[in-house]
């Protein structure tokens, strides 16, 4: 046991938020501390079982608009979920109190800053986000998964200490299996998942980009893909008039091993899929989901390729004829795959959730300095 009394997670509703708070919390409590979790309305959209003692709802609400009718409506609520969280805290009594990114974990780490309980934000971007932006400034610390991040500068990153992004044990155990690239007549493993809600991108173009292969390839393809379930239909036959074989669904439960078992990984590049990618250990090309205001998944996806890791490709003007040319290239030159799977491997942290619950239990403990 470790003298603390029990740590508060707050996390939004989110796989990118969430499954790093997963992770710190099956580590605390291989050490024997409890686990509590705070999240919005939402809860856990995925069905996660997330390993806490409970699970506390408080109202929150996400600043989509610059309107003032906007920002006053975001606020009242924001408010609400603040006081909610203060009298939770007051009951549950945690020794600190951990937010992983995203508005929901706004109410629980402001009321933590009121009850004098230590705070600290976790960033699992390469950019630090909207909500960690406006918090940083009054968490005691922050922990950070790159070693460069956007944005955090000046008294605020006297305060980060770098512990990578943890990952799920389900990872750590995926991430046993060694990389064996394609052999020269043998199947192709290709996973291609959006991120934890899909992406509808990915169904209009990769199984058109598949098609376009040469005979010789396509017809060794072995393909598992998320989709949405409004795609499902659609994707399926595609794939059955390419005659590819493809296993397509909305959710993989195991998908850590089957990032494991595939010879090549398309997908987002969401700061969740990096981490797991690089403790794994597979070659990907990634899609950064456009858009994004901070530009974060961009900014993972170019760290990861720099790092020789994958390859980035940015949506805008990427045709199914552009993907097959790259896939092609890629495909025939197993090595290329081989030295990216290294190169992820080695840009991976498999140590980042002890380090994370090592830098949580000594902030819970007041053992904590900046820059410590």
């Amino acid at each position: 046991m470790t003298g603390v009394q029990s740590i508060m997670l707050a996390a939004g509703g989110t796989g990118g938020h969430l499954f790093p708070a997963f992770a710190l919390a099956e580590e605390l409590k291989r050490r024997g501390v409890e686990v509590d979790l705070m999240t919005d309305m939402r809860g856990d959209r995925y069905g996660s079982g997330f390993p806490a003692r409970n699970v506390y709802q408080v109202p929150s609400a996400t600043l989509a608009a610059r309107a003032p009718a906007d920002i006053m409506k975001t606020a009242a609520t924001l408010a609400r979920g603040t006081r909610a969280a203060f009298k939770i805290l007051g009951t549950v009594k945690p020794s600190a109190v951990i937010g992983f990114g995203g508005y929901p974990t706004y109410p629980p780490l402001m009321a933590a800053r009121l009850r004098g309980i230590p705070t600290a934000i976790h960033e699992q971007n390469a950019v630090l986000g909207r909500a960690n932006k406006l918090l940083a400034r009054g968490v005691t610390a922050i922990a950070t998964s790159f070693e460069r991040t956007k944005f955090l500068e000046g008294k605020v990153a006297e305060k980060a200490v770098l512990t990578g992004n943890p990952v799920r044990q389900a990872v750590i155990d995926a991430a046993a299996r060694r990389y064996e690239g394609p052999t020269s007549d043998g199947v192709i493993r290709i996973l291609v998942f959006g991120g934890s809600q899909g992406a509808r991108f990915f169904s209009d173009t990769v199984p058109l980009a598949l098609f376009a292969l040469p005979d010789q390839i396509r017809k060794r393809l072995r393909v598992v893909q998320q989709a949405r379930e409004e795609d499902l239909e659609r994707v399926n036959e595609a794939y059955s008039e390419a005659s590819i074989s493809a296993e397509v669904a909305p959710f993989f439960a195991d998908l850590p091993a089957r990032m494991a078992a595939a010879h090549l990984v398309i997908g987002r590049a969401g700061a969740s899929t990096v981490a797991e990618l690089t403790v794994i250990g597979r070659p990907s090309i990634l899609v950064p989901l456009p858009h994004a205001l901070d530009n974060d998944q961009l900014n993972n996806a170019r760290r990861l390729a720099e790092a020789g890791g994958g390859w980035c490709f940015e949506q805008r003007g990427l045709s199914p004829e552009r993907i097959a040319d790259e896939l092609q290239k890629l495909l025939e030159a197993p090595v290329a795959l081989a030295t990216a799977a290294k190169a992820a491997k080695t840009a991976g942290r498999p140590d980042a959730v002890r380090n994370l619950a090592d830098f949580t239990l000594a902030l819970a403990g007041k053992k904590y300095s900046s820059g410590g």
